[in-house]
């Protein structure tokens, strides 16, 4: 697999402690720059299947490219009927748009290296003295780090159009799921509509016991909270709370309209308090099945069936109360999927293909009795709205879903040049993914995806102005081979690299016409934070990085202003991350709302269930008002001294004592092995792993490279030894083994320490400085190519 170059040389691993003198303002490192670790070999037999192409796979020649059999013939014979392309104009217009570009693909991540190489370089000079922000951002610029705005150029501005108003107009809770796992990514869609009352009874928003059969004390206190929550978001006249509520029908209001009326035991019927809040009723208007409301654009059904069980114990009625959730769901064959051949892929782009078509199923076993799992239909009532009386009101069944290809930076074999180089994967990503929303875009289809017309493709890792123009060229070039008007494929900016960060505004002035989100990741801007200034010093512990370092709240402040100028309000979202702790709901819902008052339109969450319990974060707070307010003052989030505070080292001030060293090698180790073990011994990207202290977190491959490279850079400056960090991972890895040990298909690692699970964390660690921007790709890859062979054996 080809690799950006390598931006510094390999070698032998320091293990001793090195001495330590004071400077100004930190600490710093006496000795010279310690050599690099190499990798750890292969295990015998595995180095072929490790380093190239899967034996045995048959490629087809396209016009002088050469494709995969296996993914040609499901591209040519599944995915491409019915969007009215042929294989054959559609191969050779990709292998024309790889061969122009794959150069291109390659310059830029030579850049990345040089741009590194020079930056380690100015931090070895620098060594010991104080740091000088001026400076170090004169020479940033110097070097082509930092982007200036053209000189003709004003300030960047967004001028997307056709993006459905769940991303452009309306804040909500954002789903991100592994696109290769049929039922994880079926359920995603189908997040749209959650129920608040299994979302209450099933997590410890409502405290205590929730095992065993069903409980009615917690089924109460379940209606109590309900009503707490329908009381704060769709008040009722004269104070009357919704746990009075009696029942509820349609009728004529004083002004003649018909509107929801309430009745509490025998006194007259009573309303909302702002009647514009019901919007539509199913059923009969003396006795609805549902009446639906309204809340900062997001809208809850209450469900009322007066025969069934809940509906029963009920004094109105109410069987459920349907929550809009996820509004957008992006289906991931990045960070959270595991990819690493031509049939890992296909599973990939064959599920994206069923999602485009509306006819994606899952067969599942539930209760003893087999059932098929599709996709939900659209929901439809009979409008309320004053200027829409008795027409029908139809709201989707299913999140509107956007796909994360993988970044520029990995290559694939499953498309290569009649060489035998091999190919840019986001292209072939790209390529594809955009091909099967065409039957989305151009087909009958019983479950439409966008209603404006676009494609909605999330890209990550992307470092500069340059690497996002090659997005939009190479959307450019797709959108004309597939004869689709012109932007209609909507790019997902994520700011999760330190360049990225740094030149945001150039960023989104590159894909103007077609961006329709910026988004933070804390795990990967934290490990490109790490890797970028490897050579300045010790960093500081893994959770000072975020709470006390000065350039994570530039980041996150920055980020947002950064759009908000841009003029994203209104065309696009502004993105927050993910809540990883899916079993602690209440604690989520006291932190979460953070992320809506520092701006943001959307935020991750891990869970179809998270997505119910979020949504009411946005009928809290107005997001509109906020991005709003915060409008007015985001130029000042735009100036040198934000930039100078973002581009602040988070290096060490003093050397951290020995249970420090012990605490955060254990936590890091821990947290590699647990999800490494799961990635290349199942080829499990995302799932739920336990961290240290028990706690099930949600992981995707970020977590990898904040850990990864925070050892490598404890490692590097000395403050640990090669012989303390191994013996810290064989601890780990025999935790590891206990936490997984009622999983049959697990690998275990200790006693042995042998397997390809073990080797690839220990490679992650010992190799992390010599890792391009401190990538686990490469390493994940190949470790699990040899997990693959060793299991076909």
């Amino acid at each position: 697999m080809l690799r950006h170059a390598v931006h510094r040389p390999t070698g032998s691993l320091a293990s001793g402690a090195l001495p330590w003198t004071a400077g100004r303002g930190g600490i710093a490192r006496a000795a010279a720059r310690a050599p690099r670790a190499s990798p750890p070999p292969l295990q015998p037999g595995a180095r072929a299947l490790a380093a190239g192409a899967p034996a045995g796979r048959a490629y087809v020649a396209v016009a002088g490219i050469e494709v995969d059999r296996a993914l040609k013939r499901l591209v040519d014979e599944v995915i491409m009927p019915g969007t009215g392309v042929e294989p054959e104009p559609f191969w050779r217009g990709f292998a024309a748009i790889a061969l122009e570009l794959a150069p291109r693909n390659r310059a830029l991540l030579d850049e990345r290296d040089s741009l590194q190489a020079q930056i380690d370089a100015y931090h070895v000079a620098r060594r010991g003295q104080p740091h000088d922000a001026a400076e170090y951002r004169a020479f940033l610029t110097q070097i082509g780090y930092l982007i200036a705005p053209p000189s003709t150029a004003g300030p960047a501005t967004v001028r997307t159009t056709g993006v459905d108003p769940e991303i452009a107009e309306t804040a909500g809770p954002q789903l991100v799921c592994p696109v290769d796992n049929a039922r994880f990514i079926v359920n995603a869609a189908n997040a749209r509509w959650g129920s608040l009352l299994d979302a209450l009874y099933g997590t410890d928003v409502v405290p205590g016991p929730r095992g065993g059969p069903y409980s009615p004390e917690r089924g109460a206190a379940v209606w109590d909270e309900a009503h707490r929550y329908l009381d704060r978001i769709f008040p009722l006249d004269a104070g009357v709370k919704w746990g009075s509520v009696h029942g509820l029908t349609v009728s004529d209001g004083p002004d003649g309209d018909l509107r929801a009326s309430l009745s509490i035991g025998c006194t007259a019927p009573i309303g909302l308090l702002d009647p514009s809040q019901i919007v539509g009723y199913r059923g009969e208007p003396a006795s609805p099945s549902s009446i639906l409301l309204r809340n900062h654009g997001l809208h809850v059904e209450l469900v009322i069936d007066r025969a069934s069980s809940v509906g029963k114990a009920h004094k109105a009625g109410l069987a459920d109360v349907q929550v809009e959730a996820a509004l957008t769901a992006i289906c991931d064959a990045e960070d959270s999927a595991c990819s690493v051949d031509a049939d890992d892929k296909m599973r990939t782009y064959a599920n994206w293909h069923g999602l485009m078509t509306g006819a994606l199923q899952v067969p599942m076993e539930k209760g003893g009795q087999q059932l098929v799992r599709s996709m939900n239909e659209d929901r439809t009532w009979t409008s309320l709205e004053a200027d829409k009386q008795g027409s029908k009101l139809t709201l989707p069944g299913r999140a509107l879903l956007l796909c994360r290809n993988v970044g520029l930076h990995m290559y694939t074999d499953i498309a290569r040049t009649a060489d035998g180089d091999e190919l840019p994967e986001h292209f072939v990503d790209a390529a594809v993914t955009i091909l099967a929303a065409c039957h989305d875009l151009r087909g009958p289809n019983r479950a439409r995806n966008s209603r404006t017309g676009s494609v909605y493709i999330v890209k990550p890792k992307m470092h500069a102005p340059a690497e996002v123009a090659l997005v939009d060229t190479l959307f450019g070039h797709l959108e004309a081979l597939l004869a689709l008007p012109p932007n209609c494929v909507k790019v997902g900016v994520m700011d999760e690299e330190r360049r990225a960060s740094a030149n945001l505004p150039e960023m989104m002035r590159a894909a103007h016409h077609r961006l329709c989100f910026v988004n933070t990741g804390f795990l990967d801007r934290t490990g490109d934070e790490i890797h970028t200034s490897m050579e300045a010093g010790p960093v500081l512990a893994k959770g000072a990085l975020k709470a006390q370092a000065a350039w994570y709240a530039a980041y996150e402040e920055a980020n947002v202003a950064s759009a908000l100028q841009a003029g994203l309000l209104g065309r696009g979202q502004i993105g927050k991350g993910m809540w990883a702790a899916p079993d602690n709901m209440a604690q989520m819902m006291r932190d979460k709302l953070a992320h809506l008052k520092a701006g943001a339109s959307c935020a991750w969450v891990p869970s179809p269930t998270a997505a119910t319990l979020h949504a009411l974060h946005y009928h809290t707070l107005s997001v509109h008002a906020v991005q709003t307010s915060m409008l007015v003052s985001s130029a000042n989030h735009c100036t040198h001294a934000v930039l100078d505070r973002l581009l602040e080292l988070p290096i060490l001030a003093e050397q951290p004592s020995a249970e420090c060293v012990r605490s955060e090698l254990e936590n890091n180790a821990q947290s590699i092995l647990g999800y490494v073990s799961r990635w290349v011994g199942q080829g499990v990207g995302c799932s739920k792993v336990n961290d240290i202290s028990g706690t099930a977190l949600m992981e995707d491959r970020a977590t990898l490279r904040i850990s990864s490279q925070h050892i490598a850079n404890w490692l590097h400056h000395g403050l640990t030894s090669q012989e303390q960090v191994l013996e810290t991972m064989r601890r780990m890895a025999q935790l590891v083994d206990e936490q997984n040990g009622s999983d049959p298909l697990y690998q275990r690692m200790a006693p042995g320490f042998d397997g390809p699970e073990w080797k690839a964390a220990v490679e992650l660690v010992l190799a992390g400085r010599a890792a391009p921007n401190g990538y686990t790709e490469f390493t994940l890859t190949k470790w699990r190519k040899v997990r693959k062979a060793l299991s076909a054996q």
